[in-house]
């Protein structure tokens, strides 16, 4: 199996990547929103954009 991000082998202490390193940039492709699913529902979207202007309006 090889890695997801740079296509090295895996290792089993960070299966299915090959380090921590390419584990952490899978993680901060999911926390920044680069990886999303789908939505076919226009109150899915709208609920979607009222909670992320609700979450930017809290960090300032």
């Amino acid at each position: 199996m090889s890695c997801p991000i740079c296509g090295s082998e895996t290792v089993p202490a960070y299966r299915p990547f090959c380090s921590k390193r390419c584990a952490d940039l899978d993680l901060a492709k999911w926390l920044n929103g680069s990886y999303a699913i789908p939505s076919s529902s226009e109150e899915e979207d709208e609920a979607l954009d009222d909670e992320a202007e609700t979450q930017a309006k809290l960090r300032h």
